[in-house]
């Protein structure tokens, strides 16, 4: 495959077309790279990837607050240089990302303005009024981000990546829409780049004409005002001829998040467009993003040259191993990423970052499993992703598991999550697990309803009851008639042609509604909250994609609004006081789900031992299914 062909960025040689793409990690108290940190970037390194590009370091906090790791002094160096000293001995180069800061961008407080190439809104704080830089802080600035590149070329780095993308501080000069400048740093395109061009310089200046360095750049923001793709061109150009030796291609910026980081919602590639227009006008390497962790995909774009390296970004967090996976032909062992963006919700949190689907990334050391040694019984009931992650993790151990399904297939709700085909990322997940508990030989047994005296009699170790979540059925007048159905049930039957109105606009409701809107006559949601997704905990560019989707669309929606009554052909609800009457062939209930658990009592004190995971417990997310069957076997 020529994805495992090596090639040169400058005079830096990666063993493969296979990069890890930057994103911020936790830090030490002082900015400083944690042990844990740099066992997270070496878990990558073994996993086979080329070239890992660490997240943002901020080169000073003169301007404003590091919101990730700090490399501004000597101090920072030592630990640095454990970090990839770890990645080098697997074979691994490593590119340390600096920036000039976030400006406009920066997560600051309502009270302190950011600084920005203009005097502009803050993107969190509209109402806040960012500082301009002032000339002499441009080359303060610039001296900073040469000399947090030295540190790094101290600390035994490959290359360094400029940090000048996604509407960020140097991005912020390069845009009309954010640089408002009337010197000479704004107005014409060469005056806009020269803050960025000076940066490449400095850089030059503190570590030599043959350092590498990586410019991550965007050529484009599909959101208007913004960059079109002709001028990211021709700043393409002008970073080659300024020393550039790589272009790292992003899209989007912050009011189109999603362009700029995916979400489940977009498809595979949707960021190579730009990579391969930036391809065809510079003659140095280039780095595609966007979704590229399907195999075959990624093979093709190197092999027809759109781009010369793959950068893979969460799918490392979901598989740090994906790499050697596609090397050695193992499509099946791969962990897919399923777009959900909960690590980058847990960042927001200011929470360990963690993968849904992956325990161990960001705890590679914290929950090892340890061989049973008592060949102790286990009882999973339900094949949903908690209950398949239990008997996984329990076959992992050695123990002797069985799975009871009551339907005919694994998956549990994912499959309904799963079913429409923009959620094909989380069906992946599904089909890749179901594979993996049967290459671990879990006995399953489907079309299993669990009894009582039948788990009691069994004598298991330790029961783990995984049994999901039913959908809610308020008592709307007319809910029993046969135009009427659960938001599960469309979901994974056929597709609506008729007239749809879907009661409830949650995250179910909505997907559902697009997922309907591809076939039926028309879609309509009545929620009784001010707007749709009113309470969805989820990543912020996973709700812009679902929210910027629904304006694409031709889908009705009413908040505000109370059914009163559901018909034979009809629906009634009530808005602003007034009684409105809708036509309707199908009615879809996506009232939220109610947890299924009337096992626990009738085993509890005649098992040895019991756990309720997942959705059982409480609906929630993935995340805390699968995380939950894990630690249920891990603390055995």
């Amino acid at each position: 495959m020529k994805l495992f062909e090596p090639m040169k960025i400058g005079k830096m040689e990666v063993k493969n077309r296979i990069v890890m793409a930057p994103m911020g990690t936790q830090n030490d108290g002082d900015g400083g790279y944690s042990t844990r940190t740099a066992r997270y970037f070496e878990e990558r390194a073994k996993g086979g990837t080329g070239l890992i590009i660490t997240g943002r370091n901020a080169s000073t906090t003169i301007f404003e607050e590091y919101s990730t790791t700090l490399l501004d002094k000597a101090q920072h160096v030592p630990r640095l240089n454990l970090m990839i000293e770890k990645c080098h001995l697997y074979g691994a180069k490593v590119c340390v990302q600096i920036g000039p800061g976030l400006g406009r961008i920066q997560w600051t407080n309502p009270f302190d303005p950011p600084y920005s190439a203009s005097k502009i809104p803050a993107f969190w704080f509209p109402d806040l009024i960012c500082r301009e830089l002032t000339v002499e802080d441009i080359h303060q600035l610039t001296d900073k981000v040469g000399y947090s590149a030295q540190l790094a070329m101290k600390a035994d780095a490959d290359a360094v990546e400029l940090h000048a993308y996604g509407s960020y501080l140097a991005d912020q000069f390069l845009t009309p829409l954010w640089n408002k400048r009337t010197d000479e740093y704004g107005g014409s395109l060469e005056n806009r780049t020269r803050f960025l061009i000076e940066n490449i310089q400095a850089i030059k200046k503190y570590c030599g004409e043959d350092f590498p360095v990586i410019v991550k750049f965007t050529p484009v923001h599909c959101y208007e005002g913004g960059r079109e793709l002709e001028e990211g061109v021709e700043i393409a150009k002008l970073l080659e001829k300024a020393g550039a030796d790589a272009l790292h291609v992003d899209t989007g910026c912050y009011e189109v998040w999603y362009r700029q980081i995916p979400t489940v919602y977009e498809k595979p590639g949707c960021q190579l467009f730009a990579a391969e227009a930036v391809k065809n006008a510079v003659k140095i390497p280039v780095i595609a993003q966007g979704k590229l962790n399907h195999p075959k995909l990624a093979e093709e774009i190197v092999q027809k040259e759109k781009a010369d390296f793959i950068a893979i970004g969460h799918q490392s967090l979901a598989d740090p191993a994906w790499a050697n996976k596609v090397r050695e032909g193992d499509l099946d062992e791969i962990v897919p990423c399923i777009g959900c963006n909960n690590c980058l919700h847990m960042g927001h949190k200011s929470r360990y970052y963690t993968c849904s689907v992956n325990v161990h990334c960001h705890h590679e050391d914290d929950y090892p499993l340890t061989l049973d040694e008592q060949n102790r019984k286990v009882l999973v009931i339900g094949g949903g992703p908690g209950g398949m992650m239990a008997a996984m993790t329990a076959a992992e151990r050695g123990m002797d598991v069985e799975l009871w399904e009551k339907s005919d297939r694994l998956g549990g709700l994912l499959l309904a999550a799963g079913a429409p085909e923009f959620k094909k990322d989380v069906m992946d997940y599904v089909t890749y697990a179901s594979n993996r508990v049967r290459k671990l030989g879990v006995k399953v047994k489907y079309n299993h309803e669990a009894l009582p005296d039948e788990i009691i009699r069994g004598n298991y170790d330790m029961v783990v009851l995984a049994c999901g979540a039913t959908p809610v059925i308020p008592p709307i007048p007319g809910v029993e008639n046969d135009i009427v159905k659960n938001s599960t049930e469309v979901l994974c039957g056929n597709k609506e042609t008729g007239n749809v109105v879907i009661v409830g606009g949650g995250l179910v409701g909505c997907e559902t509604a697009l997922h309907c809107n591809e076939t039926a006559k028309s879609v309509t949601i009545i929620e009784m909250m001010d707007q749709i997704l009113a309470t969805v905990d989820d990543s912020a560019n996973n709700m812009m994609s679902l929210k910027d989707a629904f304006k694409r669309s031709n889908i009705e929606i009413h908040t505000g609004a109370r059914v009163n009554k559901i018909n034979k052909d009809s629906i009634e609800f009530v808005k602003d006081g007034k009684e409105h009457v809708i036509p309707a062939d199908t009615v879809i209930i996506a009232a939220g789900y109610r947890s299924l658990n009337n096992l626990e009592q009738a085993i509890d004190g005649k098992v040895k031992a019991y756990k309720v995971i997942g959705d059982a417990g409480h609906p929630g997310k993935i995340i805390n299914a699968v995380h939950e069957g894990f630690h249920a076997i891990r603390m055995m």
